[in-house]
Formats: structure tokens, sequence, C-alpha cells
């Protein structure tokens, strides 16, 4: 796990040095007006679709829903999705009610994508688009690269599509950033987290998407009960789990939405919890370092890679193998 995180870096160069896909793509969705965009994808899949829906919709205006596979495979709903655009996100690309849902929308018409690591996949073919992650093998049963892979590919499809020249400029150094933040600092995290049970996890906006994943991977890798919540839905139900001594980690990297993730941090801590805040370097409560990229969109990217760093670490401190979580596999071909 560790490694395959450390090499995100190589993998964005990598598709950085060949774009002719992602420009196809954005040239032919910016032919025509969209009215809405779906995307199909499970676990870390599912939470890299939310930063794709997050970007698309603050960026292009383009509402963006997540579908659930049932919908069209189990119940065959009648889904008018003509000329709509349809992403399938996946480091396989096997899963039978992935591909059979995105195969379902291509025949209702729908402009099909497979966001997909492994070349040849069933989900490829069943695409008229295909967006190689180029992560190479992933052999960690939790995905790191492959996941990053995703963020950078829809950050540079919103980029083309958009035509937006500061964040195509800024997505030449996300390897650069990347680095940096795979040599970060979060020790504390380990020494904090090593005994915990339950946790909350805690973001929004764009960093929504990567409290999700990290809450996952906590889940996945060290058996600890994490739950991701956007800073403002944490506020209703979940407020009551906080007390004196709780467990909860702050991603509050740069943008709109920080502010109110320091105040809940603050308010956090009044209470008595246990709070740790990954914030840049500029913020002078931050117990957790995150790298700021050239552009606030992709800082995102670069913090979970300095989480997964982190749960590595962690996983192995609670005598658990990061690599190779019980009662999981790598591949999960779903019905």
């Amino acid at each position: 796990m560790l490694k395959e995180a450390l090499a995100s870096a190589d993998v964005v160069a990598a598709q950085l040095n060949d774009t002719s896909r992602v420009e196809a793509l954005a040239a032919r969705l910016a032919l025509e007006p969209r009215h809405v965009a779906l995307t199909v994808a499970r676990g870390s899949s599912d939470h890299a679709a939310s930063y794709f829906a997050s970007l698309t919709m603050s960026r292009v205006g383009l509402p963006v829903a997540s579908l659930p596979m049932s919908v069209a495979t189990l119940q065959q709903a009648p889904l008018k999705v003509s000329n709509q655009l349809a992403l399938g996100f996946s480091q396989s690309g096997k899963s039978p009610d992935l591909v059979g849902t995105m195969q379902a929308l291509r025949e209702a018409g729908a402009l099909t994508v497979a966001a997909v690591n492994v070349p040849g996949s069933p989900l490829e073919q069943a695409c008229e688009f295909y967006l190689p992650l180029v992560a190479g093998p992933e052999l960690s049963v939790a995905a790191t690269k492959s996941y990053i892979a995703m963020l950078s590919v829809s950050a540079q499809l919103v980029a083309h599509w958009q035509k937006d020249d500061a964040l195509l400029g800024a997505l030449k150094s996300l390897p650069d950033a990347l680095a940096r933040a795979g040599a970060l600092d979060w020790s504390k995290a380990v020494d904090e987290l090593r005994d915990v049970e339950r946790m909350i996890v805690i973001g929004r906006g764009l960093g929504l998407a990567i409290a999700q994943e990290a809450a996952l991977k906590l889940k996945e890798t060290s058996g600890i009960q994490a739950e991701a919540f956007s800073s403002a839905e944490v506020r209703h139900g979940p407020m009551e789990l906080i007390d004196r001594d709780y467990p909860l980690l702050v991603f509050a990297p740069r943008g709109p939405e920080q502010s109110g993730l320091l105040q809940l941090a603050r308010d956090m801590q009044a209470r008595g919890a246990r709070v740790l805040l990954a914030a840049p370097g500029d913020v002078p409560e931050a117990t957790l370092p995150l790298v700021s990229t050239a552009h606030a969109a992709l800082d995102p990217i670069a913090a979970i890679l300095s989480f997964y760093v982190m749960a590595a670490g962690l996983a192995a401190a609670r005598g658990r193998n990061p690599d190779a979580p019980r009662h999981l596999m790598k591949v999960t071909e779903t019905h």
C-alpha cells in the first residue's frame, strides 16, 4: 500500500504525458449542452466520482448525480438519459453490475465514459470513450494510486472542458506537489489513532470526497469504525456522538469551505473532542500539515496522499497488514 501510494506522483506525470483522450472527450462535451451527468462506481471509485461531481458542478455548473446500479440492472428502469454524460469509475473494470449499468446507459443514448485502470477491461469495451488511468498494476487490496489517478483525470477533464488555463497550468506541477505531500509528517495521527475503535472524518466541498475515502481506508486497513460527514451534516444528528475525547479528523484545505471547517474544529475542541486538523501551513491551529498545490481545486489530491502514508503506518502500528485487509479481495464482482 505504501509503495503504491508513493508511486502516485509518477502515475500523474504519466497521465499528463498524453492527454489526447481527455482532450477528445472534452471537445465532444463542448459541442452541445448537457443537462445532467451521472456517475457509476462503488467504494474508493465512488469517492473519486464524488470529487468529479463536486468539481463539475462548481466549475461547469452541470448537475451530477450518483446512479445506483440496481436501478439499471435489477429494476431495468427506463432511464431518460439520451445525450447525457455517464461516467463509470473503476480500478479493474470487471464488476458485472458496473459493466451492465454502463451498457444500459449507452443503449439508452447516453455518452458513456470509462475511467478505468486495467486496459482492455469489460468496462472499457462497454463504453464509447475510455480514459486510461495508467496507474499500472495495483497489488494492494486497498486502492491508493488508482484513486489518485481518478482524481487527477477528473481534474484534467474539467480543465480541458472549460479551457481553464489556470487549472491546466496547475496540473503540470501536480506530480511535484504529490511528491511533497508523500513526505509530510503525519506521525501525530498514528499516535492519536493507534487505540481508537470509532471516529468521524469531516470534509466539505471537494474535500468531502477525501473524507469519504479516508473513512473507508480506516475501516479497511485498521478496523476503525470511521464515518465521513460534511461539516454541515455533522451539526445535525451525528453531533450527538461527539463528546470528550471522541476522535475527529478534519480536512480543511484551501477553499470557500475552509473557514467553516476551522470553526467546527474549534467548537469540537472546546467540547473536549480529540481533533486532528489537517490544514495548510498558514493555519496556526493545524495539527497535521497539508501541501498547497498550484490550484486550490487540486489540494484534496495532495491531501489524500499524505493520509495514505499515515494510514499504512497506522495499520502496522495496530498489528494489521495494510496490503491485505481481512475478508477483502482486490476485485469485487457484484451483480
